[in-house]
């Protein structure tokens, strides 16, 4: 690939570039799996259609019973744009990001208790940023995202430096740090499913590891009432 060429991809003046071309860039920058998926998306992005009037994200009923009866789990759904749309109450005591109605995003960036609650919060804010970019796939003028975007920009430098570096990875599995005040430090593990039959629904499990202090303090936390199941979020 010469560098003329190489140019003109960057100013967008050859917009269809050969299957070739692209593995060969997602070699050049070592791209993981997540990053030449989302390059290939962008190369062959799909035909522009008339946008329809955007609808409240909801859970379905049959999941929601299936939450409720996760009272030992903390387990939360968030729909596209990070945006809490259920939880059980767990996940809640665990956590205040996880309340239905919380965009995890704009928490993570703008609540100043995000540092205090994540020990490794730099790590968290990349993670979260690039899951941000997995959901909004190609369509990056999407109105709702471009709001999103333009607010936690003007006032995030750290958002601001990290959305500027492209990356693109979805959550699967790993593990987190929690600081909470009354438990203290808890370390568990997650796993996330995508919602069949709900396009940018992703459901994510905690666990903790069997008989660890993570385990009791979790077990503790479940005696702590907090707000029900939510099943929608309007924006």
């Amino acid at each position: 690939m010469s560098a003329d060429y190489y140019i003109r991809l960057e100013q967008g003046r050859d917009k269809h570039p050969s299957d070739q071309i692209v593995a060969a860039l997602a070699r050049v920058f070592s791209l993981d799996d997540d990053g030449a998926a989302h390059l290939r998306e962008l190369a062959r992005p799909a035909p522009r259609r008339t946008r329809a009037p955007r609808r409240p994200e909801r859970v379905t009923p049959s999941l929601l019973r299936l939450m409720r009866t996760w009272s030992d789990t903390p387990a939360l759904v968030y729909g596209r744009y990070m945006d809490v749309l259920a939880a059980t109450p767990l996940a809640i005591a665990l956590n205040s990001c996880s309340a239905p109605g919380v965009n995890q995003v704009r928490m993570v960036f703008l609540d100043p208790e995000a540092r205090n609650i994540f020990p490794d919060w730099p790590r968290i804010a990349a993670e979260t940023v690039a899951a941000l970019r997995v959901g909004a796939g190609t369509d990056l003028d999407d109105p709702r995202l471009t709001e999103l975007v333009g607010e936690l920009s003007l006032k995030s430098e750290d958002f601001r430096r990290l959305w500027a570096k492209h990356e693109v990875r979805a959550k699967t599995a790993g593990d987190k740090r929690f600081t909470h005040p009354l438990v203290g430090e808890l370390a568990l593990s997650y796993e996330t499913f995508t919602v069949n039959g709900a396009p940018g629904q992703t459901l994510v499990v905690y666990h903790a590891e069997p008989g660890s202090d993570a385990e009791q303090s979790l077990a503790l936390l479940g005696t702590i009432d907090t707000a029900p199941l939510s099943s929608s979020v309007t924006h």
